[in-house]
């Protein structure tokens, strides 16, 4: 069997990369840019550091700044339309996964028409995408980098997995220096996002050895300096490591594929308006104890990059001590311990299962669910 690996073209990386960033778009020809990001990221003056970047090469622009959590078709359209009026012939996304999913649901339709809506699902395009260039500013969801785009439906309640190859965007920019700003909160839920995208990825159906080693990697340095970086927002080892970490996180889910955590993290977004990463963080050793009985040999290699002593353990043991553990760094970093302190109900459990079991995250998990098995996962999280 054949395998097929994505990520972006060109990738900058590194403590102060983002100046690299105007001579390359402008060698490729590119003229007119739509951005699209936060009033967060302009009030903070994050912003003014790329569009100097872009006003020293000559790059012309035009702002959107209305991007919120969980990007909404609305945002989409909104962002759409002023690409349109403007002529912009390439978008640049500034933020986190939120400013890049949407970004890229913008570049897809400015090629391809229609909806959002129409391309749910996987590899529903038929066109190249306009080029797009993500510039990260967190350490978690690795959007920057993917072939995913998670756009909010807000009249179903429903968050819309697109995943499709004419999304990956031309270049990605990961500056750790962009990324020093970012309150704690939002350090910890994003990395946690990465730990996920890395667990589900090496433990997915579609796991390959070159997959497994970038999961493996992102474990390792996640289990190290997420912590760091959450108790010191400006520490720059840890700051550049979790860089690291997520996009390799992000290289190896974006080719292995996730599992049951995203595909039910996704549904609370979409149904609550709640944090994906923290989502994720409270979803995933619940799933892993799940997977459990098919995956003690995945989860013991994962207990050896988070630091466990694996020597004294069997597999058993050692499976159940990364479960633990990934417990304990979520509570380190002051994720909530439940789905009810984020105000999840019970009584949404089986329109939320029913949901989850058709998102195309759930394809890759290694052991299939029925929708009794997620609703007691979503018990177990409560």
């Amino acid at each position: 069997m054949g395998y097929k690996f994505y990520m972006p073209p060109l990738s900058l990386m590194g403590k102060n990369c983002l100046k690299d960033a105007g001579p390359q778009i402008a060698s490729l020809g590119l003229k007119k840019a739509l951005i699209i990001t936060d009033t967060f990221l302009i009030n903070i003056g994050l912003v003014k550091k790329i569009t100097d970047v872009l006003d020293e090469n000559q790059i012309d622009y035009v702002l959107y700044d209305g991007v919120k959590p969980n990007p909404t078709i609305a945002s989409v359209e909104e962002s759409s339309m002023i690409l349109t009026e403007h002529n912009c012939d390439f978008v640049v996304s500034i933020g986190g996964g939120s400013a890049h999913d949407c970004a890229k649901a913008v570049a897809l339709l400015a090629t391809n028409g229609g909806t959002i809506n129409d391309y749910e699902g996987v590899d529903k395009s038929k066109k190249a995408a306009l080029p797009l260039v993500t510039i990260n500013t967190t350490a978690g969801t690795a959007s920057e980098m993917t072939i995913f785009c998670i756009i909010t439906d807000e009249e179903k309640h429903i968050k819309m997995a697109v995943v499709d190859k004419n999304v990956n965007p031309i270049m990605a920019i990961n500056d750790p220096e962009l990324m020093m700003a970012m309150p704690k909160s939002l350090t910890a839920a994003t990395g946690m996002d990465a730990l996920t995208h890395a667990i589900e990825a090496y433990v997915s159906t579609a796991a390959t050895p070159v997959t497994d080693t970038c999961a493996l990697k992102a474990i390792s340095l996640i289990s190290k300096y997420l912590g760091k970086a959450v108790d010191n927002g400006n520490d720059e080892e840890a700051r550049e490591q979790m860089a690291y970490a997520e996009y390799l996180a992000g290289m190896a889910f974006n080719n292995a594929g996730l599992g049951y955590v995203h595909a039910i993290a996704h549904q609370l977004g979409g149904f609550y308006n709640l944090p994906h990463g923290v989502c994720n963080a409270v979803l995933l050793p619940h799933v892993q104890k799940f997977n459990q009985e098919i995956t003690r040999e995945r989860l013991y290699d994962i207990a050896k990059e988070m630091g466990i002593d694996t020597t004294v353990l069997t597999i058993e043991e050692a499976s159940e001590k990364t479960i633990d553990s990934i417990k304990t760094l979520s509570s380190y970093v002051n994720i909530p311990s439940g789905l009810a302190e984020l105000g999840v109900k019970e009584e949404d459990f089986s329109v939320l299962a029913e949901n989850a079991l058709k998102d195309a995250c759930g394809l890759t998990n290694p052991k299939k669910a029925s929708l009794e098995d997620i609703i007691l996962i979503l018990k177990a999280a409560m």
